[in-house]
């Protein structure tokens, strides 16, 4: 009868990296469906601005009705157009800061 071996290391730090990174192709999912509220760049551990963009979006929301909203939902609008360019490098900076959290 064999005994189990126990994992390397190095195989231990692979499995912890793989459990927790960011995929880019969750990250835009999120983007399309829930970037208004700033979920995509929560997903990516961004909490504050991620958070911000969610109270922009809700206070934009309820001030529709006396018009003014739609200057904030046009902010929220170009943030999440220009956040579509910036997802591969948040992602990358998220997986790279979770490769040195791991490593130490």
């Amino acid at each position: 009868m064999q005994t189990p071996t126990r994992p390397s290391d190095d195989m231990i730090a692979r499995m912890r990296y793989d459990a927790a990174s960011r995929s880019v192709v969750a990250t835009y999912l999120l983007w399309f469906f829930l970037g208004y509220g700033g979920v995509h760049r929560m997903y990516l551990g961004r909490w504050v601005s991620g958070l911000l963009m969610l109270a922009l979006f809700g206070v934009s929301l309820a001030l529709t009705m006396i018009l003014i909203g739609y200057l904030g939902l046009g902010v929220i609008i170009l943030w999440w157009l220009v956040d579509a360019l910036l997802i591969p490098g948040m992602a990358q900076r998220y997986n790279d800061h979770l490769i040195d959290h791991i490593a130490r």
